[in-house]
């Protein structure tokens, strides 16, 4: 069981100084529509057809470098606005910057990088292409079925027979029946059915809800929980 939100630092280095680390993260991007402004499920506009990047983290004009790990492909901007918006998504970005990088709609996985000038970049090799150039090689993605917060209106074109699961913990617990006391209250609340408690060892039992075989119940889901004040919930892919 692979954990999708976890985050890796990669490491600068500057000749003259201490070593140094910056952000860098992996996980999935909101491809920014203008509903889900209007939907208020983010607080900030940015314009589709250019080069654009909103965090929730990050300060304006940070540099970064956005990553397709089916790929490699990369393209390097700026942090536009900082914005809020589900935590299930790392990152808010532009349609244009999805073309270039030719995202799997159904599954817009990315790595995150933050950079810096005048220094050496240490990461494993990439490919970095003009913004607007067309490639013609197909990709082989994960069959991961995604709907966007509104319907976005093209579809990935390179799909694999392979299908995942994926689950999202709520927390981890010393005592079973604290766990199934939180699953009951969860149900009532939220209406889920597939709340269920799993024994690690003899000291830990895991609350979470799963498995799922698509992002977009994954996705109702967690803002169902979301909306209670779970936050931090972490994804896993079985």
């Amino acid at each position: 069981m692979a954990a999708l939100y976890s985050c890796a630092d990669y490491t600068l280095k500057d000749q003259n100084k201490t070593e140094k680390q910056y952000y860098s993260s992996n996980g999935f991007a909101l491809i920014y529509e203008d509903d889900f402004y209007l939907q208020k499920i983010i607080n900030k506009k940015i314009k589709n057809d250019e080069i654009r990047v909103m965090h929730n983290y990050l300060k304006r004009n940070t540099h970064i470098k956005i990553i397709n790990p089916q790929n490699s492909k990369v393209v390097e901007a700026k942090i536009h606005k900082r914005a809020n918006y589900p935590k299930i998504f790392n990152i808010v970005i532009s349609k244009k910057i999805a073309l270039i990088l030719e995202l799997d709609i159904d599954n817009p996985f990315v790595e995150i990088i933050e950079v810096k000038k005048n220094k050496t970049f240490i990461a494993k090799k990439t490919n970095t292409f003009e913004e607007e150039r067309n490639v013609a090689e197909t990709v082989t993605v994960d069959d991961i079925q995604m709907d966007d917060l509104s319907k976005v209106e093209y579809k990935s074109k390179n799909k694999s027979n392979k299908k995942n699961n994926f689950i999202l913990v709520i927390s981890d617990f010393y005592y079973e029946a604290s766990a199934n006391k939180l699953m009951k209250e969860l149900k009532n609340k939220t209406k889920l059915n597939n709340i269920l408690v799993k024994k690690i060892n003899d000291k830990k039992y895991r609350l979470f809800v799963g498995p799922f075989k698509n992002f977009k119940a994954l996705k109702t889901s967690y803002i169902s929980l979301n909306k209670l004040g779970f936050e931090d919930l972490n994804v896993y892919k079985e």
